[in-house]
């Protein structure tokens, strides 16, 4: 005999009771935030109320802060044990973008150093 609760339909419902999912409040309140911090450095950027040096930081602050704010309203990412898995893939798949990010800026650099036309050797 199944330890599982099976509903009419013959799934299992055992998982409906642990809180995985989150509220319809918790959706939208990531939602409204996730639209404000996509609005701001919009505003910032086509308002030119803050200088191109100022500005670049301030977005890409904005933009950190909205990725936490997916990872906990939508992915449901925190500090339970039982979510350990998913932590260990979310640092696994940091450490590939950023070996990507960086891998990427270092050989753009070393492009324009390298393949510029007058320091190529004539033959």
């Amino acid at each position: 005999m199944a330890t599982a609760h099976t509903t009419a339909h013959g799934h299992h419902d055992a998982h409906h009771g642990e809180g995985a999912h989150g509220s319809v409040k918790s959706y939208v309140i990531g939602f409204v935030l996730s639209v404000i911090l996509t609005a701001i450095p919009f505003g910032l950027v086509m308002s030119g109320a803050l200088p191109a040096g100022t500005a670049i930081p301030v977005c890409f602050g904005l933009g950190i802060v909205q990725i936490l704010v997916h990872l906990v309203y939508f992915l449901h990412m925190n500090s339970s044990s039982a979510r350990s898995w998913n932590m260990a893939a979310f640092l696994f798949t940091l450490l590939i973008v950023a070996i990507l990010v960086v891998g990427s800026w270092w050989v753009m650099l070393h492009l324009n150093a390298n393949m510029m036309p007058g320091a190529m050797p004539m033959e």
